[in-house]
């Protein structure tokens, strides 16, 4: 199979290319010669079945970034059949010498000149023929959010593929120091083919930017924009939640009970009060996630992100941190584990360290699904919004107090460099794909983590066959007994116990775990919850999942990405020590005050 690698310099529209291209028919892998896994998608070119593989973004090919020698390794040990270099059409300038280096390693290439309707608007002009012939390789210009230009691009690259790849010079030996001739031919390439205005503006960018970059309204208006996105959320989401729960339970009473009723009892149970009733509670979080990646695809695509981070550099720098580790946070939003392999961007493994120390505190969409469930049982719609916005507030006062406590440990001497792009609004079928991505997702968590997970507890709580269903005497009775001196001063029940030890394997499981341990799912479930708990109780139990231990493949990253046990387990029991003093603190807090 031949295989095309995507390369090119950060925020130059890799990976929207990529999703263009694959139609999200992605999968992540490991590949020989480096430690990290990579994006890769199939895709028919012809008559070929072709792997596109998206490689980080670099800035160089000299660098010594964690980044920069992924790409480095994949190129010596993988060599593809084409290298698809995506450079944006304007910034022209600067990456020129990207292009120049890799041009150098005598690598089978086609440019596409990502953008190009952006450089159009700046006045920037391009002759790409002109420049295809200075430089001896295809080069086109492209709008992968639009598509323009994408299918003669996608024919260069079919007939590119054609032809074999000339030999990678010697393990990228001496091409990969500063050639002097660099300069002098990116200047003579960008005198003939490329025309650019004494001054690029982009009115509505500065328009927009006087607001949000304000120094007194900046952190307020942020602030105010992921409010509205909770609210929005929460809005939309859980209508959607509710509908599906009620179809999950219409199967079950009219197909799924009758087709099972021959089977003996211990058989349905473990089928249905099990498997189905945690499963189908954990999937009626799907639209849910759906809209919370839509809205964030707002967010992180229009360029918001980027003066999030520049205006939470100051504050960042106060914490031994930057900017970009506040976008790491965010990106946390997501999941953990991508956000955690982003900080590979930062050439200081201390900041590296502590960013991938506070990480973890952010709250992921998995941690999401717990949240809007026990809110929507236990609080009213007007307050539900509310309380989800406050763990928000939780997650970075958490990464916010670790990194207080640890900076000094973790010293920093790195500078901050930023890159302010222009605002883009992403396109419907961007932000369509960018949630089918997260179904897909989940799909194969359920097909592995939340099935095994729900099954276990189902046996945990049935076990021995003598014991009451749930009860004291089930093996996870024993367990939650055993750990209630722990769980007890902070309001935390057995129920909540058992669900919360399975939520150390993924946070998706603890609402399944609960719907497996009441034999309930849905509004039923909510109702109960309802019933035995309280308010504070409920909020405390939160805030525990919020902070405590994230879920496996978390470590696994944590592991993997530190390169250092000692390390991830300091980040486990640390995580696991605040959730215990923040949920007592606010728990005996508030009853004292009679709550």
């Amino acid at each position: 199979m031949k295989r095309v690698a995507l390369l090119g310099m950060p925020n130059t529209g890799k990976s929207t290319l990529f999703n263009r291209m694959t139609g999200g028919a992605a999968r992540v892998g490991n590949w020989p010669g480096i430690t990290v896994e990579l994006l890769s998608g199939k895709i028919l070119l012809g008559s070929d079945m072709v792997e596109i593989v998206d490689l980080p973004g670099i800035y160089d090919m000299h660098g010594f970034s964690d980044d920069e020698q992924v790409v480095r390794h994949f190129l010596h040990d993988n060599v593809p059949d084409l290298a698809l270099v995506i450079l944006n059409a304007t910034q022209i300038e600067r990456q020129m010498s990207l292009l120049l280096q890799l041009k150098q390693l005598n690598l089978n290439l086609v440019v596409l000149l990502n953008m190009a309707d952006e450089a159009k608007k700046f006045g920037i002009s391009i002759d790409a023929a002109k420049m295809s012939a200075l430089l001896g390789m295809p080069i086109f210009l492209l709008s992968a959010k639009y598509g323009n230009g994408y299918q003669d691009a996608l024919q260069a690259i079919t007939k590119a593929l054609r032809y074999p790849t000339p030999g990678m010079a010697e393990q990228l030996r001496s091409q990969l120091e500063q050639d002097e001739h660099l300069e002098a031919e990116m200047a003579r390439v960008l005198k003939h083919a490329v025309q650019i205005p004494a001054r690029m503006s982009d009115s509505l960018t500065e328009k927009l930017d006087r607001v949000m970059l304000h120094p007194w309204l900046g952190m307020p208006i942020f602030f105010a924009v992921m409010y509205l996105l909770f609210q929005g959320i929460f809005l939309f989401g859980q209508p959607l939640q509710n509908g599906v729960a009620e179809l999950f339970i219409w199967l079950r009473e009219t197909m799924l009970t009758p087709l099972l009723s021959g089977l003996p009892h211990a058989v349905q149970g473990l089928l249905l009060d099990g498997v189905y009733n945690g499963v189908a509670t954990v999937a009626a979080f799907v639209p849910i996630i759906v809209l919370f990646f839509l809205f964030m695809a707002l967010v992180e695509d229009s360029g918001y992100l980027s003066r999030a981070a520049f205006l939470m550099d100051a504050l960042m720098a106060r914490l031994g941190l930057d900017g970009r580790s506040f976008v790491m946070l965010l990106m946390g939003f997501g999941c953990n584990v991508p956000a955690l392999m982003g900080t590979r961007v930062m050439r200081s493994r201390a900041m590296r360290l502590l960013t991938m120390l506070v990480i973890p505190f952010s709250l992921c969409s998995a941690r999401l699904q717990v949240f809007v469930f026990i809110a929507a049982a236990l609080f009213s719609s007007r307050a539900a919004p509310v309380v989800l916005f406050s763990l928000y507030l939780f997650s970075f006062a958490a990464a916010i107090l670790t990194a207080l406590l640890f900076k000094r440990r973790f010293k920093n001497t790195e500078p901050f460099v930023l890159e302010l792009p222009p605002y883009r609004f992403p396109t419907a079928r961007q932000m369509v794909l960018r949630g089918w991505l997260e179904v897909q997702h989940f799909l194969r968590r359920a097909t592995k983590f939340i099935i095994a997970g729900v099954v276990l507890v189902w046996l945990l709580t049935h076990l021995p066959p003598s014991a009451a269903p749930a009860g004291s005497d089930t093996l996870a009775g024993m367990i939650s007994g055993a750990l209630s001196p722990i769980f007890d001063p902070i309001g935390i029940n057995p129920q909540l116990t058992i669900a919360l030890i399975f939520g150390f394997v993924a946070k998706e499981i603890v609402i399944g775990s609960l719907a497996v341990i009441y034999g309930l799912s849905g509004q039923a479930l909510g109702n109960t919850l309802a019933q035995q708990l309280d308010w504070v109780q409920a909020y405390s139990f939160m805030l525990f999942t919020l902070i405590y231990t994230p879920c496996l493949a978390t470590v696994a990253t944590l592991r993997s990405e530190s390169k250092n046990v000692g390390f991830t387990l300091f980040s486990i029991v640390w995580s696991l020590a605040l959730a215990w003093l923040v949920s007592f603190g606010f728990y005996q807090g508030a009853r004292a005050l009679g709550y």
